[in-house]
């Protein structure tokens, strides 16, 4: 939380952070190394790297944030609607979930972003897309153990309409498993945004990504390692930190889980 905490601070305070414009060249000062003028040092264009990683920080937190916002409430309508009313819709909807899922995550994102264009729009459409059917297949579950409980049964007795059952008992059910899990695919998210902006099928040039930032640096990776490393050090770091909170409020909100580690 910590990690995530500064990263917020960085993508909000960006301007006054970064010591140096991130787009401005110097020839004259290209590929230098680590040192006080530029903390991470310098690109083959003289531009600062570390300015760059501060100001990509908010590319990377925008795409996240968006494919986030779309992600799991997607999966959680699909997957609500299937379980509760089953029969055909079930049938639909869980079959095309099932042709999702038959794609690796990554390698569909990819061909959707390179089908929709590069650009940020495009990628938070292709990340979406390739990561809702999980959460549809959740909250299915979750729904078709709850739907013959008592309290549902009660609710529908009392005249209450399908949408207000789904709503008012299932959604607040199925939400904490949902939050879990997103929480633990951020940092996948936080992957698949570097590995489309590291193919050049997300933010496009001059804009400052950490994966266009690692993919610029592979051909000086031996000699000027810091071109690479430091953003790519980013993405290690802020990965790790969505990882572990994912692992925490799993061990939070599923007693059971954090009795079986102890």
């Amino acid at each position: 939380m910590s990690i995530v905490a500064v990263l917020l601070v960085v993508a909000a305070a960006a301007p006054w952070i970064a010591p140096h414009d991130p787009h401005a060249q110097s020839l004259a000062a290209r590929l230098a190394p680590p040192s006080g003028a530029h903390p991470f040092g310098t690109d083959q264009l003289g531009r600062d790297i570390f300015s760059r990683v501060v100001h990509g920080s908010r590319i990377t937190l925008l795409i996240t944030a968006l494919a986030a916002v779309c992600v799991a409430p997607a999966g959680l309508l699909v997957g609500l609607c299937a379980g509760y009313f089953g029969g055909l819709c079930d049938g639909v909807l869980m079959r095309a979930t099932d042709v999702f899922m038959a794609f690796p995550r990554l390698l569909l994102a990819l061909a959707l972003a390179a089908a929709l264009g590069p650009g940020i729009g495009n990628a938070v459409i292709a990340i979406a897309i390739s990561a809702w059917p999980p959460y549809a297949r959740q909250a299915r579950a979750e729904v078709l153990s709850l739907r013959g409980r008592d309290f549902v049964v009660a609710a529908r007795m009392a005249g209450a309409s399908h949408p207000g059952v789904l709503w008012r008992h299932m959604l607040p059910l199925c939400a904490t498993s949902a939050v879990v899990r997103l929480a633990m695919d951020l940092a996948g998210i936080i992957l698949v945004a570097a590995g489309l902006g590291f193919l050049g099928l997300g933010a496009q040039p001059p804009t400052p990504e950490w994966g266009a930032m690692v993919a610029n640096g592979r051909q000086f990776l031996t000699p000027y390692w810091w071109v690479s490393a430091m953003p790519g050090g980013a993405i290690f770091a802020v990965s790790l930190a969505f990882n572990l909170i994912g692992d925490g409020l799993r061990d939070a909100l599923d007693p059971r889980a954090a009795r079986g580690r102890a």
